[in-house]
């Protein structure tokens, strides 16, 4: 039997059911399309213009929370300002022990504040702390070279015009973090850091700080003191790949000045603990500028008659550096 061509009637029909079939499928693809897109990571050219937020950033360790002031015209430069050895885990304490966040409110810049990482150097470690159960080992450099920057760079912050700055712990960290990146960062700051750490008695020193700050072995950090774990993170060893880094570094004497005043005996314990801490600092400071000097490295120095290892001092020498960093980072 020939087969011809199919009536009008079954034509139309077929015709009809393709038609409703795309109809169907047409709103399907959209709704797929739709969520993709939805569900993208934000992507920004331009840092918001001025304001205060904390955000939750994804790491290895975890999600980390993260206190950031927006640059006030939307400038993609950023300082990073790191805690000291007692960092806590609700607020990075340059938020509410300084007025940091008002020195730089009409800068153009972005103020980044990690928070927590206790006794942590900011470092990466070579295993979980065994003496207080900790249960994920800190990757801090990580976090602060590879993830946060990847997050910062979806809200227009640049990837290589940084700088960084830390008191105590987080100034030793601020230079280590530099020199082994100075790609990420222009600009790095020191107040009252421990700069010479592989100096006699240092190590000791280090060790019973951290069993006093949370109870952390430093064993679990960078190994036994002779490993080149604790050469690498040591700012007087790595001083020659710091040529060409613009560099701030200040500490007081430790003798009671301007913002001392006890009247407790709480008070007056905690003065002299300051008063050994920044004496200590000093000693480390002022050995790392005869480093730097003998390299012909330039660097600023800011060495107080007086002052204590206390937040008052270091809100005030990072006043004093604002001027340096605005300009490292051409953020003015």
């Amino acid at each position: 039997m020939r087969i011809g061509r199919p009536r009008f009637s079954e034509r139309l029909k077929r015709r009809v059911l393709g038609l409703s079939a795309a109809a169907l499928v047409l709103p399907l693809a959209a709704g797929i399309a739709g969520t993709a897109v939805a569900g993208a990571a934000p992507i920004t050219h331009r840092a918001p213009s001025g304001g205060f937020e904390e955000v939750m950033v994804p790491s290895s360790m975890g999600p980390i929370k993260v206190q950031i002031q927006w640059a006030a015209r939307g400038g993609d430069a950023a300082l990073y300002l790191l805690d000291g050895l007692r960092a806590r885990d609700d607020r990075n304490a340059w938020t509410f022990e300084t007025n940091a966040l008002d020195q730089y409110r009409n800068d153009n810049i972005t103020l980044v504040m990690p928070v927590g990482g206790q006794s942590s150097f900011y470092t990466d470690w070579m295993a979980p702390s065994n003496f207080n159960g900790q249960e994920v080992t800190y990757k801090w450099e990580t976090f602060l070279t590879k993830e946060l920057p990847d997050y910062l760079a979806t809200r227009g912050v640049s990837r290589t015009n940084n700088g960084v700055l830390g008191l105590s712990m987080g100034g030793s960290a601020a230079l280590t973090l530099a020199a082994y990146h100075r790609d990420q960062f222009k600009f790095a700051g020191s107040l009252s850091g421990y700069l010479n750490i592989s100096a006699p008695g240092m190590r000791e020193a280090i060790r019973v700080a951290m069993l006093d700050a949370g109870r952390f072995n430093v064993d679990s950090m960078w190994g036994p003191p002779w490993s080149k774990s604790w050469l690498r993170n040591d700012p007087f060893v790595f001083a020659p790949k710091l040529k060409d880094l613009s560099m701030y570094v200040s500490s007081a004497s430790g003798l009671p000045g301007q913002y001392d005043h006890p009247s407790k005996a709480i008070d007056y314990y905690n003065t002299a603990n300051g008063m050994a801490l920044e004496a200590l600092a000093l000693a480390n400071s002022r050995a790392f500028q005869v480093r730097l000097a003998t390299l012909g490295i330039p660097a600023t120095y800011s060495f107080p008659s007086n002052g204590t290892h206390s937040w008052p001092y270091w809100s005030a020498e990072l006043f004093k550096a604002r001027g340096q960093i605005l300009d490292a980072l051409n953020a003015r």
